[in-house]
């Protein structure tokens, strides 16, 4: 069955690839996912772009883990020198736009969800969730769903990792901050310079050290990123805005972050969001635990995914590269789509098949 499953898995990534799926123009690789499900005997649901579906043997007793991963990608750059839509095999390398990210863990997961499809044994529903916006953290992807989904205990979100295990994932905030002085002539000492006046909170947000420390990330890191003010040389700016970069570990939450900042600071401070939360799951849970007996290792990843969207203990792990997500000619190892069903399957197989 796995064999037949990797086989399969290759020739949808293939079909996929040869689609254009920008982000928020993924209508034809969902339709493919779609199609794919239903031609397997499973019965899907969509909202937009977002295809889901849930094991054959549903069972509204039973927990829920959720298997996500995205069909989007980002448009291809200029260093292509291959055609980005065509999906070539050469010398073990299956090239093509999201080829690694993040069609090679889509696939595999979608494999994974047919092999434990239709047995009855599990003790855990399983939810297939192939989403769009990803690589925009656009809200008509995974966001829309997840009410829709219902409860759910935790999560594998597919991404390139190598098939090891991303135990946690950063937060992002980016905060907009205000500082109001009054014009004035600079030659007369009118006015009052809101420059100055930002520069004691700018000091604090280069200094301040959050007292929890991550035992994966360490401390939690801020930086100012962007300064704008003043007009011309000759008039005391009224006005001084500056962004902050704010990359939250899993020890603190965004709402906690963001009171910390707002107590400390004089400036007007407005997130631009708090939906990309800082994620992670216990190194004790179980399917971490699986994992690391299988020789996975773990660590804590600095880039954003759907995670951030997820407020359940969830992992990052998939087949591909990191490094390769993004990159000119992007490509997957065929060999890794099928160490990345393996792998997934052995890792599921003791934590969700019946006790």
């Amino acid at each position: 069955m796995i064999e037949q499953l990797q086989k399969d898995s290759l020739e949808l990534l293939k079909r996929l690839i040869s689609i254009s799926s920008f982000s928020k123009e993924e209508e034809g690789t969902a339709d493919v996912i779609e199609q794919f499900l239903q031609d397997k005997g499973v019965k899907t649901h969509r909202k937009l772009n977002n295809i889901w579906a849930y094991n054959a043997y549903f069972d509204a007793s039973k927990p829920t883990l959720l298997l996500n991963s995205h069909h989007d990608t980002v448009k291809p750059n200029s260093g292509y020198t291959r055609d980005p839509f065509s999906p070539d095999v050469v010398e073990g390398k299956l090239y093509g736009l999201g080829s690694n990210d993040a069609g090679g863990c889509l696939v595999s997961l979608i494999a994974t969800f047919l092999y434990f499809n239709e047995q009855q044994d599990l003790s855990y529903n399983i939810c297939l969730a192939t989403t769009a916006e990803e690589e925009i953290s656009g809200n008509n992807g995974l966001e829309c769903i997840l009410s829709d989904l219902g409860e759910l205990e935790f999560a594998i979100v597919g991404e390139p990792t190598l098939m090891n295990l991303a135990i946690a994932e950063r937060g992002l905030l980016v905060l907009d901050c205000a500082v109001h002085g009054k014009a004035g002539h600079a030659a007369r000492e009118e006015g009052d310079n809101a420059i100055y006046k930002a520069l004691k909170d700018i000091e604090w947000f280069r200094n301040y050290r959050f007292s929890k420390v991550s035992e994966v990330f360490g401390p939690l890191k801020m930086s100012v990123t962007i300064i704008n003010a003043g007009s011309q040389h000759n008039v005391v700016p009224e006005l001084c805005t500056f962004t902050v970069d704010v990359r939250v570990t899993d020890a603190y939450t965004n709402e906690e972050v963001l009171k910390i900042i707002r107590t400390n600071v004089d400036c007007e401070v407005k997130p631009r969001s708090i939906r990309l939360k800082p994620s992670s799951i216990d190194k004790a849970h179980p399917l971490v635990q699986s994992g690391i007996a299988l020789g996975r290792t773990t660590y804590g990843s600095p880039t954003t995914s759907d995670q951030a969207l997820l407020s359940i203990p969830s992992v990052k792990v998939g087949p591909g590269d990191s490094a390769r997500s993004h990159m000119a000619d992007e490509y997957v190892f065929v060999e890794e789509i099928g160490e990345g069903i393996q792998l997934y399957i052995e890792m599921l197989k003791p934590v969700i098949k019946g006790k």
